[in-house]
């Protein structure tokens, strides 16, 4: 190619080179996203109960679009962000349009996600990239000459980052879009998931590079990514992760951006940036997770240990336990009746008595633990009772304690290795 027919961005913006270098990542890089790739196959594998699995794909949309939001910096909380999903936020007039632009997010999620779950999986082309942005602009005011999806004459410069050339702007996404979907991006089938991250945080990378439209850059770019993860057969609340990520560390976020074109293209140091914050996030599902079918568990445990009769006595002892269970602290004797509107209306009428035998009842079977009950101040203030869902505990698969002895410490002999039975001390 001779000088006078190169591109200008060449020149302007030579690390967008569309070649994926993965030479300069090290081996915690390909440790990390090992291990995203088999959490997100966990995660997939998991059966839950329908309302928890609403809840959940509720809860990270909502997280995910008031990241992609706040990033830019709307100002609406994650608790309002819910609301809006559940249809139960009025906000005044002049705070409608960060309304709109939440609601812009979680539309285009939903649709993305519609068009996966029927089998549309992503390919991306320059008319999908335009479409995601009048999808994140939709309703909102523009400066002059900035129209969503088209590619403004004026020169774009955010902060100290000018964007690629104009005039290259068009070549340039066609470009990424060939080499998205080139064999650079399809690997074999036991390595699909962690290549789909890879492709993802790379196509994030070259449109905040390229830059090309007048506004809605970034959350195009978030756009893009999740549609590439949901398509690779990442869960939905998990391809929310990494916008999640960049908002809880948005100066970092900036940071690495900033860092990844100033060193002409070196996207290692992005790349484990995300992926540390993805691995990191899905940890924290699989911890949600965990805890539900750990109450699963304990729920099923307590009916069986009242399968042999349902007489009303049983019944109330059983509704006691369940719901005492969702306390997470000790409760006191004389509010134990009150755990719930199921439980007082079980007790309406009984006396005392009624429950000092239920009580019993329920420690003879192992079910019910004493814990202390402190103030506010840590102060000890009296005694409590507690579920003992640690017993739950006790079915884990035997493992030894994996904290490093002191230096001074012998090797622990085989007695002080943990059996996985829970400790049937009262609860602190």
């Amino acid at each position: 190619m001779t000088e006078q027919t190169k591109r200008k961005y060449e020149s302007t913006h030579p690390w967008i080179k569309f070649l994926l270098d993965l030479d300069r990542v090290s081996h915690a890089f390909w440790m990390m996203l090992g291990e995203c790739q088999s959490k997100i196959e966990h995660l997939a594998g998991v059966p839950l109960r329908p309302s928890i699995a609403e809840e959940l794909q509720r809860l990270y949309l909502a997280k995910g679009a008031r990241a992609t939001t706040a990033i830019e910096g709307n100002t609406l909380t994650e608790a309002q962000v819910r609301a809006i999903i559940d249809r139960k936020l009025t906000l005044p007039p002049s705070h409608q349009y960060l309304e709109q632009e939440v609601k812009n997010i979680i539309g285009a999620c939903n649709g993305i996600g519609k068009n996966v779950f029927e089998g549309n999986i992503h390919v991306c082309s320059v008319a999908r990239i335009r479409e995601y942005n009048r999808m994140v602009m939709e309703g909102l005011k523009m400066e002059d000459g900035i129209v969503a999806g088209d590619i403004p004459t004026a020169t774009i410069v955010v902060g100290a980052y000018r964007a690629a050339p104009r005039e290259d702007c068009e070549y340039l996404l066609k470009r990424l879009c060939d080499w998205l979907n080139s064999n650079d991006f399809a690997p074999k089938d036991e390595i699909k998931i962690g290549m789909a991250i890879i492709k993802a945080i790379i196509a994030h990378l070259y449109i905040a590079w390229i830059h090309p439209f007048g506004d809605g850059n970034g959350r195009t770019a978030r756009l893009i990514e999740f549609d590439i993860l949901l398509s690779a057969g990442v869960p939905a609340p998990a391809a929310h992760l990494l916008s999640n990520h960049y908002n809880l560390t948005r100066s970092e976020y900036y940071r690495q951006l900033d860092y990844s074109s100033k060193s002409k293209g070196d996207t290692a140091k992005f790349l484990s940036y995300a992926v540390q914050g993805l691995r990191d996030g899905l940890q924290e599902q699989i911890n949600r997770i965990r805890e539900q079918q750990r109450d699963v568990a304990w729920r099923n445990y307590v009916h069986e240990a009242f399968n042999t009769t349902h007489t009303a006595q049983e019944l109330r002892r059983r509704q006691l336990i369940l719901d005492l269970s969702q306390k997470t602290k000790p409760v006191p004797r004389s509010e134990l009746v009150l755990v719930s509107g199921r439980v007082a209306e079980q007790y309406k009428g009984k006396t005392g008595r009624t429950l000092a035998r239920d009580i019993k009842a329920l420690e003879k079977l192992s079910l019910l633990n004493t814990g202390r009950i402190m103030d506010s101040e840590g102060r000890f203030i009296g005694m409590g009772y507690v579920a003992k869902v640690s017993l739950i505990d006790a079915f884990l698969p035997v493992r030894a304690k994996t904290k490093a002895p002191a230096k001074d410490e012998a090797t622990p002999p085989p007695s002080a290795i943990s059996t996985g039975t829970p400790d049937d001390a009262k609860v602190e």
